[in-house]
């Protein structure tokens, strides 16, 4: 469902994962139609790196 956000809302995204600077930086690129495809790369890109970052915060725990 994330991926999907990203690649449609990508400042949304950044909210979701608790980035919300990122989401207002991503919210100011995404407003021009040529800034829309950096965001959405720059929010799949964030969407793994947070995702790995769980699997590492859950792998600690064990």
């Amino acid at each position: 469902m994330r991926l999907l956000i990203a690649l449609i809302l990508p400042w949304l995204l950044f909210f979701t994962i608790g980035r919300p600077i990122a989401g207002i930086v991503c919210l100011l690129l995404q407003l021009t139609v040529i800034g829309w495809v950096p965001a959405a790369i720059w929010a799949v890109y964030s969407l793994s790196q947070y995702k790995t970052d769980e699997k590492i915060a859950a792998a600690m725990k064990r």
